[in-house]
């Protein structure tokens, strides 16, 4: 009986789809370690007015099940949560080429179990380059490595104007 059960289950399993399975190629560089997928995070979302994004190599980095969620507050003060897709996410960003932003991490908390990792990453962005800082914010960033390769799994960020300070443990030491 367990051979049986075990001969009608292997074939499901290996149906499964491996993670990342229907994903373009992504730079080595890019995502053979945590380092290189959070620098790689920051540097597609970055960039000058007029500047179209790399929205390309941003899908590269995120597994095609990817989910962004992102909280804000609605006009009775409440706290909403927006959850999208790359694709949504990417679609509702232009503003962010229009207007140059540039966004850079400071500092990192890792949290990691097996193939899971969770990154605390505390950033900074500016309109431009060299300009000043426009605000601060933590991104939570959970991963997931496959043997081969990290892949983003799902991302948010407090996006509310009136989000609270990044609290000290979240600041560069």
């Amino acid at each position: 009986m367990r051979l049986l059960a075990l001969a009608l289950l292997l074939p499901a399993v290996s149906a499964q789809p491996q993670v990342g399975a229907r994903q373009p190629a992504a730079d080595p560089a890019d995502v053979s370690t945590l380092d290189g997928i959070v620098a790689a995070y920051y540097e597609v979302v970055s960039g000058p007015a007029g500047q179209p994004r790399d929205w390309a190599r941003d899908s590269t980095l995120h597994h095609p099940d990817a989910l962004i969620l992102i909280p804000g507050t609605d006009a009775d003060g409440a706290t909403t949560l927006e959850a999208t897709d790359l694709a949504g996410y990417h679609a509702r960003s232009g503003g962010i080429a229009e207007a140059g932003f540039f966004e850079h991490e400071i500092a990192r908390r890792v949290e990691r179990h097996g193939a899971v990792a969770h990154v605390w990453s505390t950033y900074e962005w500016r309109q431009a380059a060299d300009g000043p800082v426009g605000g601060q914010g933590v991104n939570s960033i959970q991963l997931v490595h496959d043997g081969a390769r990290w892949w983003i799994v799902s991302w948010m960020f407090d996006g509310r104007r009136d989000a609270p300070p990044v609290p000290e443990p979240y600041l560069p030491q």
